[in-house]
C-alpha cells in the first residue's frame, strides 16, 4: 500500500495539489461508489463517430502544460469527452458534421489549462488557440475545416467552464450562434465528472441542458472506471481509453 495520500484523501481534506494524477486507491474508490440507478444500455455510434474516435488523443505539444498530459484534465479526459459528446449529439439526432464538430471540440476543450485546481478563464484561452491552429486540429482528425464549424467549436469550448447561470451579454450572444454545440460539449465534460475523487463533484443534470444526459451515465461511469484502472496498472493513456471504448464497443 502507497504511503502517498490517495486524491480521494486530500480531497477531503481541501490539500489537492495543482497536478492530479489519478492512483489505485481512488480507483478503487470510484469502483465502489458506483450508483445503482444506472441505466445500462449499450449505445451505439455511427461509423463516422467511431472513425474520429480513434484520433481523439491531443499530442503533447497541444498543451499549454506538458505535466498535464496524464492528468486528471489530460489526454484520458480529452478523448472520454470526445465520445461522450459523440453519443450525446447523436441521441440528440445531429448530423455528420455537426457530430464531427463536437469531437474536435470536445477533444480539445481543455488543451490550455496550466494545472487541474479551478483555472479560471482556460476555456478562452483553448478557444483562442483552436481557432489559430484550426487547420492543424481538422487536419489531425482529416476532416474539412468550414469556417462557421471552428467558430462553434471555438465557442463551446470557451463556455465549456462558464456555468449558464454566469453568462454575460457576449456570452449570450455567442452561445445564440453555437448553441446545440455548447451543450453537447459541456453535458459531456460533466458527464466525465467520475474521475474525480468527491461524490458531490459527480454529473449533475441539473447543470446540462441536453435530453440523453441521465441515460449515458452508465457510459460515462464505466468510461472512466476502465480506462483509469487500466493506467494505474501501466497502460499509456492514449490505450487505456482506446480499451474502453473497444470494451464499450464505440469503435
Amino acid at each position: 500500500m502507497s504511503t502517498t495520500p490517495s486524491l480521494v484523501e486530500l480531497a477531503a481534506r481541501k490539500e489537492l495539489p495543482r497536478h492530479q494524477f489519478t492512483d489505485a486507491e481512488t480507483v478503487q474508490w470510484i469502483a465502489e461508489h458506483r450508483p445503482d440507478e444506472l441505466d445500462d444500455r449499450a449505445p451505439r455510434l455511427s461509423s463516422v463517430a467511431r472513425r474520429l474516435l480513434v484520433r481523439t488523443a491531443m499530442p503533447t505539444a497541444w498543451l499549454a502544460e506538458p505535466r498535464l498530459h496524464d492528468s486528471l484534465h489530460g489526454v484520458r479526459h480529452g478523448m472520454r469527452t470526445a465520445a461522450l459528446a459523440a453519443l450525446l449529439a447523436e441521441a440528440a439526432g445531429l448530423g455528420e458534421a455537426d457530430v464531427a464538430t463536437v469531437i474536435v471540440a470536445a477533444a480539445v476543450h481543455d488543451c490550455r489549462r496550466l494545472h487541474d485546481q479551478d483555472d479560471r478563464g482556460h476555456g478562452a484561452r483553448a478557444a483562442r488557440w483552436l481557432t489559430v491552429n484550426a487547420e492543424d486540429v481538422w487536419g489531425r482528425f482529416r476532416l474539412e475545416m468550414p469556417p462557421a464549424a471552428v467558430r462553434q467549436a471555438a465557442v463551446s469550448v470557451r463556455l465549456h467552464e462558464v456555468p449558464y447561470p454566469d453568462f454575460t451579454p457576449d456570452d449570450e450572444m455567442d452561445y445564440a450562434a453555437a448553441r446545440v454545440v455548447t451543450d453537447v460539449v459541456k453535458a459531456a465534460d460533466a458527464l466525465d465528472r467520475y474521475r474525480l475523487p468527491k461524490l458531490t463533484w459527480w454529473p449533475d443534470a441539473r447543470h446540462v441542458r441536453v435530453d440523453a444526459f441521465e441515460e449515458l451515465k452508465a457510459v460515462a461511469f464505466d468510461l472512466v472506471l476502465w480506462s483509469e484502472a487500466d493506467h494505474v496498472a501501466g497502460t499509456d493513456s492514449t490505450s487505456a481509453v482506446l480499451k474502453a471504448f473497444a470494451r464499450r464497443e464505440l469503435i
